[in-house]
């Protein structure tokens, strides 16, 4: 098996949630789910079909996040390989959404951060081994951080 990575390529404002599903029903029930989350959520969608043509599905309501997403999604190239492309929202709104699709097998990350997507390749085809999301930690918080920490979710409202 050959490993290599695949640098994730978003704008940096943008989130995106990562995953793998298992049946072609995925593009239509990641979208009716993202619809119903928010009226103001743009997105964009793309997975990876991983037999008969094998083409990048592609859904969405705004079509730089779609291009964008398809663009990652042949990149990483991993069968049934999901990519959602996030404005104005954030991954904490419709993760538990799309967690629950019968389809949904696992979600690799939901993130804002630069990732690299490690990726295995057999005869056989693509498949995802794992995530690098972000840096690794410089330390330890200190009441401090603690403090902006707060202050931030607060910020976000996701705490009152």
């Amino acid at each position: 098996m050959d490993i290599s990575t695949v640098r994730f390529e978003k704008p940096e404002e943008l989130n995106f949630i990562l995953g793998q599903s298992h049946f072609i029903k995925t593009v239509e029930d990641l979208h009716e789910a993202l619809v119903q989350s928010s009226p103001s959520l743009k997105f964009g969608i793309a997975f990876c079909e991983s037999s008969g043509p094998r083409l990048v599905r592609w859904s969405g309501n705004d079509q730089e996040l779609i291009d964008l997403a398809v663009k990652n999604a042949h990149a990483i190239g991993a069968g049934h390989a999901f990519v959602v492309l996030l404005k104005d929202g954030f991954p904490i709104n419709v993760l538990n959404a799309i967690k629950a699709l019968p389809e949904v097998c696992t979600v690799y990350c939901a993130t804002a951060n630069p990732v690299e997507v490690v990726v295995g390749q057999t005869e056989q085809g693509r498949g995802i081994l794992g995530v690098i999301d972000g840096g690794s930690p410089l330390g330890v918080e200190d009441e401090n951080d603690i403090g902006e920490r707060k202050a931030m979710l607060r910020r976000f409202g996701y705490k009152l």
